[in-house]
């Protein structure tokens, strides 16, 4: 049986998902009541952990399959239980012959000990394995046709909730990104204008020590080239504004986006770390921390998605 629903066929596959949330769903029918509640939390892969009465082990694997189609990522713990509401037919099972050893080997111990052999018949019943019950074999294939309709109503509200977290994960991702992406063009306009500081104060300090007829313009110009080599963040700029058009990208995609998204949030790390050691201005430093602030808070909104 489908557990996907005409309502999720009609959603946008484009939509990201958190790995959180919570469904439950409910069938009774063919005598029978079966609940099952589904519960969804962070994990870096597909962990399934599954609790049901043993006697429905063998449903175990179907179940795990139906999860497989619609979930990715995710710790999901599944709660089942399957009650019979009707009248369930049970057979006593007597061992007559065992019944009849215990009598013979109780009588003979009693005569050994010299003592009463008062044995009741409800004394035997009692002993182990005299009478057993015996349950009408169920028919499992029926079983799994109300346990998938069950799943299917809970894994409805499992992505409901998934879908509508992931939705607000987007949104203030893409906030984040965009503050980003402003302050990474602060830093592009900044550059150049700490070169050009950099050239005044050479001067300056320079004419302050030397009469400026003294001044070698060639060298000063020799100082501000390797300064402005060993400051420039052009490459970093450049490869910062590719990782943020990227991101949004990726959230446009939606689908299981999670693991792309924290490897590109590393790259990005890595970037903004050279533009800090590059950086020999207070106001980059100031920005550079302002932008890590904001990756650090990206990053731990894509720890939840799938």
């Amino acid at each position: 049986m489908n557990v996907c629903s005409k309502h999720w066929e009609r959603l946008s596959f484009k939509m990201i998902r958190s790995m959180t949330g919570f469904g439950r769903g409910q069938v009774e029918a063919a005598a029978y009541l079966v609940n099952c509640e589904i519960k969804g939390v962070n994990h870096r892969y597909l962990d399934m952990n599954i609790r049901m009465s043993r006697r429905y082990n063998l449903l175990e694997e179907r179940i795990k399959e139906e999860l497989k189609k619609r979930l990715n990522r995710g710790r999901v713990e599944v709660s089942l239980n399957i009650d019979k509401t009707g009248d369930s037919r049970r057979n006593i099972k007597l061992d007559k012959d065992l019944a009849i050893a215990y009598y013979n080997n109780l009588k003979e111990l009693a005569e050994k000990l010299n003592i009463s052999a008062e044995i009741n018949l409800i004394d035997l019943f009692r002993l182990p394995e005299v009478f057993s019950l015996e349950e009408q074999e169920e028919d499992l294939e029926q079983v799994w046709v109300l346990v998938s309709e069950a799943l299917g109503k809970a894994l409805e509200g499992l992505l409901e909730m998934r879908y509508k977290e992931g939705e607000n994960l987007a949104r203030d991702i893409k906030y984040r990104s965009r503050l980003i992406l402003k302050m990474v063009e602060g830093l592009e306009l900044r550059s150049p204008q700490v070169v050009k500081e950099f050239d005044e104060k050479l001067r300056s300090r320079i004419s302050e020590l030397l009469s400026s007829d003294s001044l070698d313009d060639q060298r000063v110009a020799q100082e501000v080239v390797l300064f402005a080599d060993k400051t420039n963040v052009t490459e970093e700029i450049v490869r910062l504004k590719s990782h943020v058009q990227h991101l949004d990208e990726l959230l446009a995609t939606g689908d299981s986006i999670g693991r792309k998204c924290d490897f590109l949030i590393q790259e990005m790390f890595r970037e903004i770390n050279t533009v800090a050691s590059k950086a020999n201005d207070l106001e980059m430093n100031r920005t550079v921390i302002e932008v890590k602030s904001e990756l650090e808070k990206i990053r731990e909104q894509i720890q939840n998605i799938e």
